[in-house]
């Protein structure tokens, strides 16, 4: 059953064109709120917040946004091996409090190898898991109120402590993505909801089967989630229309450079993406609806379900039906996206409607009647 739909607030800026400056939209505070205010007031669970060198900071970001909102919840991105498992503890318990028990986290170990030694971060594929494993133990020991003490591999902890818990009890909420087998034990061991990129239905199945089994074997059971991008239409062909749109100003040259910069991420679930479309701008559309066309350019989520209301909302729930209760939805601009999602697609998606209530200030004049006197 669908619980969760959240929307992304564009930490690295917005556009109406991918691979350009042309008509880029600079992060600004005025910018990024209006974002987030419009998605607190359409009916949308929260947003996702993301992380990396290219983005404002996920947390100064997310904590301006808590006076401005009422209702949302804020889906912070960090990676485990940037901060002490204790000092992002108390970080954490200290947001869900502040903020009346909105904060949501996701757990990032994967990425770009470069943009990790930026960081300070030298270490392999797996051992990034390792670091995560031991982080999320540690994590999850502190919010038992005990003092911990920990001797692990990579982290070592000795008398620490959380002195104020926080509003979502025992901890606020761990998503978690990742395809390769480190990334699924680390999921199956420790975390909330397994959130996947958006993949074909039939490899997004497989993938889900693959963290049951894990979960099952650390007697534990799994949320799922899906992550995708939106081009949504009155029309399935004014639809298409705006997907090449949106790669206009994206050259072969353009395309090429993205493409070898990809190339070399470590992590798994991005070579899947760059696996869709082989960087062929022909052969796009690698399940029906399911176009890899944001992949050619841009790293993370590189897929998008293109059409009209109905086929969006349709091909929505065949994710549902494989076990998906949360989307993590975004698309260009994602202010102007936002709204037609709202406008158009959440009326089509059973219950939901109901579960956003007067939360949602989408106008439909055919169900509301409206008096100007």
């Amino acid at each position: 059953m669908l619980q969760d739909i959240l929307w992304f607030i564009p930490g690295h800026g917005d556009t109406r064109y991918l691979g350009t400056q042309h008509s880029r939209r600079n992060t600004s505070h005025d910018y990024l709120s209006t974002v987030a205010k419009t998605i607190d007031s359409l009916g949308f669970t929260g947003a996702l917040l993301p992380t990396g060198q290219g983005c404002e900071d996920s947390w100064v970001l997310a904590a301006s946004m808590i006076p401005l909102t009422k209702r949302m919840k804020f889906l912070i991105a960090f990676r485990p091996g940037s901060l002490s498992p204790t000092l992002a503890a108390r970080m954490a318990a200290s947001f869900d409090r502040f903020s009346d028990g909105r904060l949501l986290l996701n757990i990032i170990t994967g990425g770009d190898p470069v943009e990790l030694a930026g960081d300070g971060m030298f270490l392999s594929h797996d051992e990034r898991y390792e670091v995560t494993d031991e982080f999320l133990a540690v994590w999850r020991a502190l919010y038992t109120g005990e003092e911990v003490t920990f001797e692990g591999k990579h982290i070592q902890i000795k008398g620490g402590k959380l002195a104020f818990p926080p509003a979502q009890l025992p901890y606020p909420p761990l998503f978690f993505g990742g395809s390769s087998p480190a990334a699924i034990e680390v999921a199956g061991k420790h975390v909330d909801l397994y959130l996947t990129l958006g993949e074909t239905p039939q490899d997004t199945a497989d993938k889900f089967e693959k963290v049951r089994t894990a979960a099952a074997k650390h007697g534990r059971s799994m949320r799922f989630g899906v992550r995708l991008h939106i081009i949504c239409r009155e029309t399935e062909a004014e639809a298409w229309a705006a997907a090449d749109d949106l790669l206009k100003f994206a050259t072969e040259d353009v395309i090429a450079a993205n493409q070898k910069k990809l190339a070399q991420f470590d992590s798994i679930g991005q070579s899947r993406m760059l696996g869709l479309h082989g960087g062929d701008r022909n052969a796009l559309e690698v399940s029906p609806n399911l176009w890899s066309g944001i992949g050619l350019v841009n790293k993370g989520v590189g897929t998008a379900l293109v059409g009209s209301p109905e086929i969006i909302a349709e091909r929505l729930m065949e994710y549902v039906d494989l076990g998906a209760d949360t989307f993590i939805l975004s698309g260009y601009p994602h202010l102007e996206e936002a709204y037609r999602v709202a406008e158009m697609v959440f009326p089509l998606l059973p219950d939901w409607q109901n579960k956003v209530g007067v939360n949602n200030r989408v106008f439909n004049p055919a169900a509301t009647p409206v008096s100007w006197q």
